[in-house]
């Protein structure tokens, strides 16, 4: 059966996490994503964006950790996810540590989505190079499996470099929580079977990555793609169009809520809600 999520961004000036993540639990949807940007750079402009506007909510985001632990101690069901982590923003050290104790505070029930980012002046604001992103981020991505799943981990590459230490608590996930590529490059489904546990590009937009190309890449390295949850960002809003999206091959679909006043998030869920007992039915 297909699962359907949401995906906001969490600001100060839209209904408060702990109650989106009650009304989307008590709607029956499966899993709340939350993005990230610790900030947006003054004169910061993006292709994605319509005349390369960052929209005001991109400024006023929460921190996805500290929303989705708020998040957890209210619910019981949904999945909480990140959607995306700028992991090539973050010491992979305190972020083991952090989606360690979420995925303990939250019985199990955290997936970690991921991107490289687009804001060049951003993760330059973080010493990631842009050109870097991708390496940077695999690696990061390989230190913190390794902090999770051995009891004195120690790690030496390029851009992530420590000796054997302690790091407690492990994730409740047997192996961490399971991370999945935010992306749409024709990189991407590469990327995905090499060290990823899903895929969710975003709908519509062009990039060169697909479902066949993912196929190939899981061949070449081994692995089963049934193994690989493929989730559709920005899913349609469309009940022909979600059965368009699951025909070929999607298991979750995110549906973007835009985030305005308290009422009007309430009835967006509310739709999507009606929308996703058709598909399941």
């Amino acid at each position: 059966m297909v699962r359907c999520s949401v995906l906001i961004f969490p600001t100060d000036q839209t209904i408060q996490p702990v109650d989106l993540a009650l009304a989307v639990e008590e709607r029956g949807l499966d899993a709340l994503f939350l993005p990230e940007h610790t900030h947006i750079p003054v004169g910061s402009s993006s292709p994605f964006m319509p005349k390369g506007v960052v929209p005001e909510f991109y400024k006023r985001t929460y921190d996805p950790f500290v929303a989705l632990a708020a998040c957890a101690a209210v619910t019981e069901r949904i999945k909480l996810a990140t959607g995306i982590c700028l992991i090539t923003q973050r010491s992979p050290i305190t972020l083991a540590k952090e989606i360690a104790s979420l995925d303990m505070i939250a019985n199990g029930r955290v997936i970690l989505g991921v991107g490289a980012g687009w804001n060049i002046t951003e993760m330059e604001n973080h010493g990631t190079q842009f050109e870097t992103r991708w390496r940077v981020l695999r690696e990061r991505i390989m230190a913190m499996k390794t902090i999770w799943q051995e009891d004195e981990p120690e790690f030496h590459g390029e851009y992530v470099d420590f000796d054997p230490m302690w790091s407690y608590p492990k994730p409740i996930q047997n192996g961490g929580p399971p991370i999945w590529i935010g992306a749409n490059s024709k990189w991407a489904p590469d990327r995905v079977a090499e060290y990823a546990d899903g895929w969710m590009p975003i709908r519509g937009r062009a990039g060169g990555g697909n479902i066949e190309a993912l196929k190939v890449a899981c061949e070449r390295r081994g692995r089963d793609l049934s193994e690989i949850t493929l989730g559709l960002f920005m899913a349609p809003l469309d009940e022909s169009e979600s059965h368009v999206c699951i025909a070929e091959g999607y298991d979750e679909l995110i549906y973007n809520v835009a985030p305005e006043n308290h009422d009007s998030v309430l009835r967006q869920l509310d739709q999507i809600a009606v929308l996703a007992n058709k598909l399941r039915t």
